[in-house]
């Protein structure tokens, strides 16, 4: 028998690896909700005690999630946005949406807005530019990709103009979304003194700048009177009549009426946590007048306090659903959650349509989502394609008559660890409308023989993407 003795440099390496080991396991225990991504990371960082640490350091801890924890509480503008005077409840089958939503968000269903849907940045952008150049007091405007090409100069102008003349201005870019080494649009409004931030944007590493967490949203808002949002970002290649190399079409909502409030909240809670400013000021939060007849309410979502809203929002309609339910949406790679809700709802009897793009910006996602579609087939989901230009909309509505629009995508990344932002109306005329738009996109119908005649080979390389799922 062979007696092996630790020598100092075994017992300081096995010290070592544990001082790697431990903090790591005892983090993932006390922190992770879910059981995969715990066994994962405990798993990588014991196999790979250095580079499994250094990873979990900068991918693994939620800083936001801790940082939002500290800043709880009563901003100076909450109050605002919850005032009683424009307050209503939905009445009939969807009541009980309204409340748990109302519960879920601490925001209440506000009535008298109008909200109109606009398609594709030829139509957007000059509404918004037409807002920006007439704005008197504030602009707020928030984007996921604010590129500095020909319509994001005019963009720029627009604010620097504004800035000008006396108007208070605040944009915020994503920090990676807008570039991460270069980010144009942010050069040249600082240069011409307009206050820009760029979200969790860091060359530190331990301020997570990389791959997780980006700020999603596209928000503009107009003397706290007008707002837009959607999920049209701001460049070139969504404007069809520039004949772009990668066209994308869109669908963007311009509002008016007591719940740009909320809009503007959403934008006042972004830039308090990258610039540590307050917007306080009445300019940014006026008194609002009733505008039309629609009720909604702004859901935001995030690795923060709003973690999951926007996914629980949906979970909840699915079950509120009684005839049918219209998904149109670029990427779909939603989790067993998600999934498994919509296949109940498809094994009662509701018409369940899904409909993404024949072809994405993003191969690797298409090839995820042949793999994650089958399930959906089987239980009597119907998938269809639409055919180009890449549609990069994203829309829900339950019955005909509950809509849920914004910028959140149907994939893990968009729905647990970007910062998203939706609303949810309870109008037919609108949700008639949006269900007719997703119905005139339905070109292709997609069948089990079509998954079933891939080639091996596309089958094991769709299997292998769909690993990737929690990390596309």
């Amino acid at each position: 028998m062979i007696f092996y003795s630790l020598t100092i440099w075994d017992l300081a390496l096995l010290v070592l690896r544990l001082c790697f080991v431990v903090p790591v396991v005892i983090h993932v225990l006390l922190t992770k909700r879910d059981v995969g991504a715990s066994i994962g990371w405990i798993g990588v960082t014991v196999l790979m005690p250095l580079t499994g640490g250094i990873l979990y350091l900068m991918f693994g801890i939620n800083r936001v999630h801790r940082r939002a924890r500290r800043m709880a509480g009563q901003h100076p503008w909450r109050s605002r946005t919850m005032s009683s005077q424009w307050r209503c409840d939905e009445k009939g089958a969807f009541a009980p949406l309204g409340s748990m939503v109302g519960k879920l968000t601490g925001r209440p269903l506000l009535g008298g807005n109008t909200i109109e849907p606009m398609h594709d940045g030829d139509t957007v952008y000059p509404r918004m530019l037409a807002a920006i150049n007439a704005a008197e007091r504030s602009v707020l405007l928030c984007s996921y990709i604010f590129r500095a090409d020909s319509i994001g100069r005019q963009v720029c102008d627009a604010l620097i103009a504004a800035h000008g003349r006396g108007v208070q201005v605040r944009v915020l870019v994503d920090g990676v979304g807008s570039g991460y080494f270069n980010c144009g649009v942010a050069r040249i409004l600082h240069r011409a003194g307009v206050p820009v931030g760029q979200f969790m944007h860091s060359m530190l590493p331990w301020r997570m700048p990389l791959i997780n967490m980006r700020d999603h949203k596209k928000i503009l808002v107009v003397d706290g009177l007008t707002g837009f949002m959607g999920g049209l970002n701001i460049g070139e290649e969504n404007i069809a009549a520039s004949h772009p190399t990668h066209p994308v079409s869109d669908t963007h909502f311009q509002i008016k009426g007591p719940v740009v409030h909320q809009l503007s909240e959403a934008f006042a809670r972004d830039w308090a946590f990258t610039m540590g400013e307050e917007l306080t000021a009445d300019i940014f939060f006026p008194p609002q007048a009733s505008c039309g007849e629609t009720p909604g309410r702004i859901v935001t979502a995030g690795p923060d306090m709003d973690l999951e809203k926007i996914e629980y929002t949906m979970l909840q309609a699915f079950t509120m659903a009684r005839h049918s339910i219209r998904l149109m949406t670029p990427y779909f790679l939603p989790d067993d959650r998600f999934l498994t809700e919509l296949e109940l709802a498809s094994l009662r009897g509701i018409e369940v349509d899904i409909v993404v793009p024949a072809h994405s910006n993003h191969t690797l996602l298409d090839w995820a989502r042949a793999a994650n579609l089958p399930r959906f087939l089987d239980s009597g989901c119907r998938i269809w394609m639409a055919r180009p230009p890449f549609n990069h909309s994203k829309l829900m509505v339950v019955d005909r008559h509950w809509s849920f629009v914004g910028s959140s995508n149907l994939d893990v990344r968009s729905l647990r660890l970007n910062f998203e932002i939706n609303l949810e109306t309870y109008d037919a005329a609108l949700a008639g409308s949006l269900d007719a738009f997703i119905a005139s996109h339905r070109h292709i119908r997609l069948t089990h023989h079509d998954l079933d005649r891939r080639p091996f080979v596309r089958k094991l390389r769709d299997a292998a993407a769909r690993l990737m799922l929690p990390y596309l």
